[in-house]
């Protein structure tokens, strides 16, 4: 309780002010930038991927956001946005926010309290007006309503406290809508209070934003626009950044090989390697035979060779993890010690002998060399997935699976796995945020629309809500290693690694900071300049 309330007295100084610029930015000029597929949509609160989030996250504001310029998210980095302030009542579980004035949608509408109640509303799945789908409902179970206390207040009331909220409503992923612009027009011509205004968008081929000339954080944005080319094929782009079409790649594209390959065609080119908090993990439809059966899954498990992964892809600076971002930088992840006493982390010979016990399962429930599973190991149809999708087919080999792989365009991808249209596949799972809220709750809970593999555990679905309430941060930290165990004990969901990639840009773009737990939060790019 201490540790909770001493963050929530601090809250009640937090305001909004401007801070003079350390150096001087300068003002124009359009930001150039690649982009690796077409988005699905603009609507931020209705995607689950950061194909949406880098490039609409400039057309929103939230309540509080994560500092843009402080490179680890946390709740002692979180800022005004939307809000001035925010306070707790003594029972933490009603959380205020003042609002600012004179804010205004990009179609010269009013901000106002009424915005707010709208947009939990449409989280909520209460409102009359619908999101097509809803990937982040879960994340405001807690929430039993919300106050309009004027216009420029509003009262959020939660049914028990939950120390985590302050970090999802700071999330890229947690943009406040307008109630007058309707759900089908935020997916193709968003309304914001953003620095950046939706311009166009030609499919397949560009997007273009705009300055918010009236942003009412004064003096930005500094560039007068971004514009985005969509280029599927990673070589093309990466080509293309070097030649100097593009002033900055898309977050996080450029993999440990390749930023040998840009550093030699464009050696002033700035590339920084950071965590992104995106897991690549195997996904099983439960309900599909011969995948209900545990005993495949588990053999499937113990055939994965994550140093292999991990020295292919990344030559050896991806990390292994359970459910959450491994430590260091993740603050609620397993670390390499307590990974390795757990089953499937070993090394070595540990592996062989794990994959020859995996063979005699499969051996046992009647598959053989020749006559081997067959099946289709779906996968998204952009390199980061399909990279080690292939890898994965070439391991499953060893215990007689014989994968065939299953592109799928970014546009239905999470559509069709949220459906579990599918019955293997690899996948690529971001966390919006570190809070075990979002990492777990979204992805393990029995309810969650973004459980692809429909892993359902009811004590492990109480586990999981009881360490959201914990106000104690080490009671908290010992209850979700233990649920991640657990995880990683019933197959749930299996982590194969945690990505570690580069992004790069051209020496004349200042103002970049890369965010180190999470890559769904530092697209605003309002402090983002051109020195040229």
């Amino acid at each position: 309780m201490k540790t909770f309330v001493i963050g929530a007295v601090a809250a009640l100084a937090v305001t909004a002010s401007d801070v003079a610029p350390a150096f001087a930015q300068k003002s124009g000029g359009v930001l150039r930038v690649y982009h690796r597929d077409n988005a699905p949509s603009g609507s931020i609160l209705e995607e689950a991927t950061n194909s949406v989030i880098e490039p609409f996250m400039g057309v929103y504001n939230n309540l509080v956001v994560f500092d843009q310029t402080k490179p680890v998210n946390s709740n002692e980095t979180i800022v005004p946005d939307l809000a001035t302030s925010w306070s707790w009542d003594a029972t933490n579980t009603k959380l205020t926010f003042k609002l600012r004035e004179g804010v205004k949608w990009h179609d010269g509408k009013p901000f106002s309290s009424a915005d707010v109640k709208c947009t939990f509303e449409l989280l909520l799945g209460t409102a009359r007006d619908k999101l097509r789908k809803n990937p982040r409902k879960v994340w405001f179970e807690n929430v039993s309503g919300v106050t309009s206390n004027g216009p420029n207040e509003v009262t959020v009331e939660l049914k028990a406290p939950q120390p985590g909220l302050l970090q999802l409503l700071a999330a890229g992923y947690t943009p406040m809508y307008p109630c007058h612009v309707n759900a089908q027009q935020m997916r193709t011509e968003p309304v914001g209070t953003g620095p950046f205004k939706f311009a166009e968008w030609k499919r397949n081929e560009s997007m273009r934003f705009v300055k918010n000339a009236d942003y009412f954080k004064k003096g930005k944005p500094y560039l007068d626009g971004i514009e985005w080319r969509i280029i599927p094929n990673r070589s093309t782009r990466i080509l293309a950044f070097a030649a100097g079409e593009f002033d900055y790649t898309f977050s996080a594209d450029i993999t440990v090989p390749l930023v040998k390959d840009v550093k030699a065609k464009a050696p002033d080119a700035v590339c920084e390697i950071r965590p992104t908090n995106v897991s690549t993990n195997l996904i099983v439809n439960r309900d599909k035979p011969p995948f209900d059966n545990p005993k495949v899954r588990q053999a499937m498990d113990m055939a994965l060779d994550r140093d292999a992964f991990i020295t292919i892809l990344s030559e050896g600076r991806n990390n292994k993890g359970g459910a959450l971002l491994p430590a260091p930088e993740g603050q609620w992840g397993l670390t390499i010690e307590e990974l390795s006493q757990l089953p499937g982390y070993g090394t070595g010979e540990a592996v062989r002998k794990a994959q020859g016990e995996a063979k005699k399962i499969m051996e046992s429930l009647g598959y053989s060399a020749e006559k081997p599973l067959q099946v289709k190991v779906s996968t998204r149809d952009i390199a980061i997935y399909r990279d080690p999708a292939v890898i994965l087919i070439d391991q499953l080999k060893a215990i007689h699976i014989a994968g065939e792989l299953e592109v799928v365009d970014t546009s239905i991808w999470h559509a069709k796995v949220a459906r579990k249209d599918y019955a293997v596949g690899l996948n690529l799972t971001g966390i919006g945020v570190d809070d075990p809220d979002a990492g777990l709750i979204e992805n393990y809970t029995c309810a969650s629309e973004r459980n692809y593999t429909k892993y359902c555990n009811p004590e492990v679905d109480k586990a999981i809500f009881a360490q959201s309430r914990e106000l104690d941060v080490a009671k908290r930290k010992a209850m979700v290693k233990d649920i991640q165990k657990r995880l990683i004990a019933d197959v749930a969901r299996p982590i194969i690694f945690y990505g570690r990639n580069y992004s790069c840009w051209q020496p004349h773009v200042k103002g970049i900071v890369l965010h180190q737990n999470s890559i769904y939060n530092g697209a605003r790019y309002e402090d983002i300049w051109l020195d040229r």
